[in-house]
């Protein structure tokens, strides 16, 4: 089937490099960039460029951008999508992008459905993209009301031949309250917990907890910005609850109540160990 890619950032150019790689499939590619187009083309991770007329010749569309680019970009194109087409995106969230596109595919003969692979690096950009990003990494898929069988088996076929161990359904809602946790206060947390006096001086005495705490700091602010204020009822929560809980230890320390303190760690030792 022909695919059309739009964005081939770090997600984009590495799907469509995996794609290339592991399918009989035509990549078709497109980006703000003609330069990275070209790259795309000459390391053979596209086909040929995604113009608009290619677009219309499209089985799967898969849109790479930022949420707010992602719901402007199917808007605008509603009409050159072909009839019976499926559009996903990659975006880390899910409500943001999904609310408003799943009545304009309806509207339009196609159908939208959500998606966000749960893989990445520290760097952004084609340059970084590569066709092993999603080896064991697990896909989430949010789909409509309108999704059919045959086109999630579709996907799931798709995805499970790039890489993809896990294809883990869910619906917008869910995917953003889950996501504040398991992603976004992680980057939080990360993203202040290096910006203690102490940290420049890590070398000789850390092991991997710091750098295990501090792998996630180092990101795309402009992207995550935007991820975070689209989520930012849910993010807000669980700030406001690693915050209560950080202040019962802060608490028992400053009482010197090494009873509560130790019954405090052995509580999160359990809960981790239950989590695998």
């Amino acid at each position: 089937m022909n695919i059309g890619i739009i964005g081939l950032g770090l997600i984009g150019g590495s799907l469509a490099k995996s794609i290339r790689q592991n399918t009989d499939n035509t990549v078709w590619g497109r980006d703000i960039k003609d330069s990275v187009v070209l790259k795309a083309q000459v390391v053979n991770a596209i086909d040929g460029e995604l113009t608009d007329d290619t677009l219309k010749q499209c089985d799967l569309v898969i849109v790479a951008l930022y949420p707010s680019a992602t719901v402007d970009f199917v808007t605008e194109h509603r009409g050159d999508f072909k009839k019976g087409c499926i559009v996903i995106d990659c975006c880390g969230v899910k409500e943001r992008v999904c609310a408003p596109l799943f009545g304009i595919a309806r509207e339009n003969g196609f159908t939208f459905i959500g998606a966000h692979p749960m893989a990445g690096i520290a760097f952004s950009g084609f340059d970084h993209s590569r066709n092993s990003l999603f080896e064991d990494a697990s896909m989430i898929l949010t789909p409509g009301p309108d999704a059919e069988i045959g086109q999630m088996h579709m996907l799931k076929t798709l995805f499970t031949r790039i890489g993809f161990s896990r294809i883990q359904m869910s619906t917008p809602k869910e995917h953003d309250e889950v996501i504040a946790c398991t992603s976004q206060l992680a980057h939080v947390v990360s993203s202040a917990y290096v910006k203690s006096p102490a940290a420049s001086r890590y070398k000789g005495f850390s092991a991997g907890s710091f750098k295990d705490m501090t792998r996630v700091a180092k990101l795309n602010e402009v992207m995550w910005t935007e991820l975070f204020m689209d989520n930012r009822d849910n993010l807000l929560l669980e700030i406001d609850g690693i915050t209560a809980r950080l202040l019962e230890y802060r608490d028992a320390l400053a009482e010197g109540d090494g009873k509560r303190l130790s019954a405090l760690l052995r509580e999160g030792s359990d809960i981790k160990i239950s989590l695998g």
